[in-house]
């Protein structure tokens, strides 16, 4: 079997596309801030990438590049500002954050209204009680792409290879929504392999490069790899074998190009859904 592979770069710029002409119809143009504290590179290129998408379909962004030395209390005090600026219908806190602030603390600082990530405990409780508002951006862009395969979710054993905040918890809510069987695994899993091997739908978001082995792909699986590492060579790459597992599943995201797309094209729709109330 040779895997068909789940195109993100051009799903995620259909989505961009209706995102552009919803917000073409609204009266005001939604607004976005986008905060960044210090000098991470990475942080840099992925807010550029943000801005840029925004400009691309008619939001409004601006960004507010913070020193590294930016106290915390300082940076609460800018967020109070953004939840009470009726210009401001998103707010994005760029992470990771320095080592003196308490990232939890300020991401509950966003009003749940404002907070286009879907990290709000408000926003990931809803979540989990199926009554969802902002959901979380890279677990809703891999429901997307889930969607375009047009297979049936319910009763799928579903695997997630991580259980971070941002990705792993609420992929496994949203796949519980989806009606799958959920197994969500960690560095304390026993017998990785097996569970893997048994999955309908493995979705990776470890962290590490090329963790999950091809061969440990049940044929005919959905594998969405939501990976991205760098190799000495410069190689991009993500936490799945891609090659090995292609030959056994029947669908599989490509890194780059899978995933990542879509995460940003999410935050458009969460941003365009927050300016709409």
């Amino acid at each position: 079997m040779t895997a068909k592979i789940l195109d993100g770069k051009a799903i995620a710029a259909q989505q961009r596309q209706l995102v552009k002409t919803q917000v073409a119809a609204l009266k005001r143009a939604p607004g976005l801030a986008v905060i960044r504290v210090g000098d991470n590179p990475a942080s840099q290129v992925y807010v550029r990438h943000k801005r840029n998408a925004c400009a691309e379909v008619g939001i409004n962004s601006q960004a507010f590049e913070l020193p590294a030395n930016t106290s915390e209390d300082e940076l609460l005090v800018l967020l109070e500002k953004l939840n009470n600026d009726n210009e401001i219908d998103g707010i994005l806190v760029q992470l990771p954050l320095p080592d003196h602030i308490d990232s939890d603390l300020v991401l509950e600082r966003i009003l749940p209204k404002k907070d286009v990530d879907g990290f709000h405990p408000y926003n990931v409780g809803r979540l989990a009680l199926r009554m969802p508002l902002l959901r979380s951006c890279t677990p809703k862009g891999v429901m997307t792409l889930l969607a375009h395969t047009d297979i049936d979710l319910t009763g799928l054993d579903a695997v997630i290879v991580g259980q971070s905040n941002i990705v792993g918890r609420p992929m496994a809510l949203e796949l519980l929504a989806a009606r799958c069987t959920i197994t969500v695994c960690h560095s304390r899993t026993r017998n990785l392999q097996e569970k893997i091997a048994n999955a309908d739908i493995v979705v990776a978001a470890v962290g590490k490069p090329n963790f999950v082995k091809g061969e440990w792909i049940k044929s005919g699986a959905i594998v969405i790899d939501v990976g991205i590492n760098r190799l000495e060579n410069g190689k991009l790459v993500g936490d799945v074998e891609f090659e090995a597992a292609s030959e056994r599943a029947s669908w599989i995201t490509p890194v780059p190009g899978g995933v990542g797309p879509m995460t940003v094209a999410t935050l458009l729709e969460n941003t365009l859904q927050a300016g709409q109330g």
